[in-house]
């Protein structure tokens, strides 16, 4: 079993930055990818960035260029600096941890940019 804890979620002008965290517990070993999604109301989730194991990043065309996704293996946290904010990136949005034991969610954290 992996917990993920999502923290860093605010409200931010738009142009303004934030730094997300997701802190993982647990059985850490068997982490293959972790992925931060995003929810706005009446939408699905959407995958917008991952980091694997071995520090391969990807990132969806909407967020490149103005997002980041980092890790500290020592802390068993992942990051997303998300720079240049649109009101468009307002939702919640939550890690994922794709494991050798299957995915594990964390409980999300809310992300608001007013214009």
């Amino acid at each position: 079993q992996v917990q993920l804890v999502e923290s860093g979620g605010g409200l931010v002008q738009a142009g303004g930055s934030l730094r997300l965290s997701c802190a993982a517990s647990g059985s850490t070993f068997s982490i293959n990818v972790i992925g931060w999604y995003r929810q706005a109301p009446g939408k699905q989730r959407d995958l917008i960035a991952r980091i694997t194991s071995g520090g391969t990043t990807y990132y969806t065309d909407s967020v490149k260029g103005r997002f980041t996704i980092s890790r500290d293996n020592a802390k068993n946290t992942v990051y997303l600096q998300m720079n240049s904010l649109k009101p468009e990136d307002t939702a919640v949005y939550y890690c994922n941890a794709d494991t050798s034991y299957g995915r594990f969610w964390g409980q999300g954290t809310q992300v608001t940019v007013s214009s």
